[in-house]
């Protein structure tokens, strides 16, 4: 026997009822403009649930719409299975920030959603489409959410560059990764995202100087300064760009002279087993003093961790002589290092 399921029951007269209502709702906003000019934020929503009810009379979805209110996402439902989500802005444009991506206030069973805007901006006007259809990137407040776009063009919202269908997101255990993983891949050097959810380590609410720290917390600091990043060994006139930024979004640490954490002039001599190296800077030298902090630093971070930072591949097997040779790559552009084989030092130092 074949059983038929509808998997969106009465579409086509909700849609309908949509239609409906964005023809009343223009239809008052020319009558009464400046009654619906006053409707801002959630004030559109009961004046919107009010029209569909009316609108619903002698329809499957009579008696069944709801507004739900409050914190809740969509803000208005049908039948427990439609919702539509209301949004306004007082500018004559059609974009605004919408919902969270995690979507933790969706009212259960809700399955199909729908955008309802109100431009109350001169002239008034209301338009609906599919949620899933006007969502074109994410933007970040205090968490990453939806950016609308009611005049957004088939095949370039969010979920086309992602290449996942709104559904598949929104139904993943961490939403945010596939949207993280999408803005790392468009990122140019010396670029990161400074909001970032798929990692397990926690940011600081509270922005801090680099002078408030401690003694320790900024050896600890610079320690993984050298790991993560070696291009500060090197003579590249952008070497510290990468670390202001993780310095920011990552530690939620300002420091307005990055450069000086590593800007120990002069040279002097170091011996490695027995063997005299003259002429080495100073900031190779405090790397060599503190090569067992660093060492403990790359055997606890992880590879892939590892591999995001250096941008390169790496293992665990790997990672400890991946970074000496990355630190070496780097020393070879400093006229003043060129005498010296960095990779023999270090290798000399850790293994």
């Amino acid at each position: 026997m074949v059983v038929s399921v509808n998997s969106e029951p009465h579409k086509s007269e909700f849609n309908a009822l949509l239609n409906s209502t964005i023809e009343e709702l223009n239809a008052h906003a020319k009558k009464s403009p400046k009654k619906i000019e006053q409707l801002r934020g959630n004030k559109l929503e009961p004046y919107v649930g009010n029209v569909m009810t009316e609108l619903a009379v002698g329809t499957a979805f009579e008696n069944s719409i709801e507004v739900i209110g409050g914190q809740k996402f969509p803000d208005i439902i049908a039948k427990k299975f439609y919702g539509i989500e209301v949004k306004t802005t007082t500018q004559n444009h059609w974009k605004t920030t919408g919902n969270s991506v995690l979507e933790s206030t969706r009212v259960d069973d809700v399955e199909r959603i729908f955008m309802l805007f109100g431009k109350l901006g001169k002239p008034i006007e209301f338009k609906c489409r599919a949620y899933e259809e006007c969502l074109s990137e994410v933007v970040v407040t205090h968490s990453p959410r939806y950016l609308i776009d009611m005049n957004l063009k088939e095949g370039k919202t969010i979920f086309d560059k992602i290449n996942t269908s709104y559904d598949t997101l929104r139904q993943k255990k961490n939403p945010i990764k596939s949207i993280t993983d999408y803005y790392k891949s468009k990122l140019k050097p010396g670029q990161d995202l400074w909001w970032i959810q798929d990692t397990e380590k926690a940011t600081n609410l509270v922005i801090n100087i680099w002078n408030n720290l401690s003694l320790k917390e900024k050896q600890q600091i610079k320690y993984r300064a050298m790991v993560y990043f070696p291009e500060v060994f090197s003579n590249r006139g952008d070497k510290y760009s990468r670390l202001a930024i993780w310095l920011v979004t990552r530690e939620a640490i300002v420091c307005p002279n990055v450069r000086d954490l590593f800007s120990a002039g002069g040279q002097d001599s170091y011996i490695i087993k027995g063997k005299v190296y003259n002429k080495v800077p100073k900031v190779y030298i405090n790397l060599f003093k503190n090569i067992d902090s660093i060492l403990e630093i790359l055997i606890n971070t992880s590879s892939i961790e590892l591999a995001e930072y250096w941008k390169e591949k790496t293992s665990e097997n790997k990672k400890i002589m991946d970074w000496i040779n990355l630190v070496s790559i780097s020393s070879k552009s400093v006229q003043k290092a060129k005498h010296l084989d960095l990779k023999k030092m270090l290798s000399e130092l850790i293994l």
